[in-house]
């Protein structure tokens, strides 16, 4: 029987979501937890990869495992066994054949810029304090809306079969010294957000026009977008499927 595990994990401590040799993740600790609990070796599939250092507010991965799980009580003894860096909030089962990845139909990131010196919030966000232009910088994001080729903020070398994405919304919003970027499409290619970021950033104090900022996008040229934001102020926040992959219980 499949079941969905929702979670979220402070990213610092690993190099990223999917499991290496030799390198702390958060997919191996998680398959560790399961196996000592379950008794059986299990293997999970994240809904995608986050890298070294990225954050999760909430993240689906699937296990297979036998009918009769308390989903619960598993729950309850997933979080008292993992690291304090990852939280379990629940433990669901699924329709058959549910894919953690690839019926996920939208996904949702958050990136953060803190503009001061902020010791409880060096691990969870961008302190950035250059005067930025937040008004120009919503203008380019919205363009993101009106295209679907990010080739110019696709990772080189990562073997995408595709660089076509769907964005759905890109927007900035200021609260205090705290500025938060939320995107949200249909995919997302390797280290796009964290480009993506960079570049308006850019925008932002005064490197680049919204008109330049625009034809950067449409170049299609990895050359000509910023350098990647740092990892620490970005945060998967949402992922979605199709109600009737919970038809056998569970929820959204």
């Amino acid at each position: 029987m499949r079941y969905f595990i929702e979670l979220s994990y402070d990213g610092t401590a690993y190099c990223g979501w999917q499991r290496q040799r030799d390198a702390a993740t958060v997919q191996q600790t998680l398959e560790t937890a399961l196996t000592t609990l379950l008794r059986r070796g299990t293997e999970t599939v994240g809904a995608g990869r986050t890298d070294t250092g990225v954050n999760a507010s909430y993240y689906v991965a699937h296990f297979d495992a036998a009918d009769g799980i308390d989903c619960a009580h598993l729950t309850a003894k997933l979080n008292r066994i993992l690291p304090p860096d990852i939280a379990i909030f629940a433990v669901a089962p699924v329709a058959d054949g549910a894919h953690a990845r690839f019926d996920a139909v939208e996904r949702e990131y958050r990136y953060y810029i803190c503009r001061r010196k902020e010791p409880f919030r060096r691990f969870s966000s961008w302190q950035y304090g250059v005067s930025l232009d937040i008004g120009a910088m919503n203008r380019a994001a919205a363009f993101l809306t009106t295209v679907d080729d990010f080739t110019t903020f696709a990772k080189l070398n990562s073997n995408n079969k595709t660089n076509i994405c769907r964005v759905m919304r890109a927007e900035w919003r200021q609260d205090g010294d705290l500025l938060t970027f939320t995107i949200r499409a249909d995919r997302f290619l390797r280290n796009m957000v964290r480009a993506i970021v960079g570049t308006l950033v850019d925008v932002g104090r005064g490197r680049y026009t919204v008109a330049q900022f625009e034809d950067i996008v449409r170049s299609r040229d990895l050359s000509r977008s910023s350098a990647g934001a740092p990892a620490q102020g970005l945060f998967l926040s949402d992922v979605r499927y199709p109600a009737d992959v919970f038809m056998r219980g569970g929820g959204e």
